[in-house]
């Protein structure tokens, strides 16, 4: 993704949002909010982890335990509790375009045969 298209998503997003609430977007412009914030979640996290490597008395491991602890376990928590309505329109979805459950493959009407009488 370009650099231009990037900046012109974020910047109708913020457009949006000025001019909306978030209640009023629909699903997809929610979840568009939601992986902004985690992407910019992980970059403060990422750089925390670097500072922490560098600093004088800091170290490699100490940098990687900031970066899991407080970037990888919270955001995936976080984002598995905030996708689950997503997740639930997907399958409500999927089940309502499913197939019968015979596969579709007999004609629609009665399932026993009309009784013939004898006159």
């Amino acid at each position: 993704m370009h650099h231009a298209t990037l900046y012109a998503l974020v910047v109708g997003l913020a457009y949006r949002l000025v001019t909306n609430t978030l209640d009023s977007l629909d699903p997809w412009d929610a979840q568009l909010v939601l992986y902004l914030v985690a992407i910019g979640w992980l970059y403060v996290v990422l750089m925390m982890a670097l500072a922490e490597a560098l600093a004088p008395n800091g170290g490699v491991l100490g940098a990687v335990f900031t970066f899991v602890l407080y970037g990888v376990l919270p955001l995936a928590l976080v984002l598995y509790i905030l996708g689950r309505p997503a997740r639930r329109r997907a399958l409500r979805a999927r089940q309502a375009s499913a197939d019968p459950p015979d596969g579709g493959r007999h004609a629609a009407g009665d399932t026993v045969a009309p009784e013939r009488e004898e006159p």
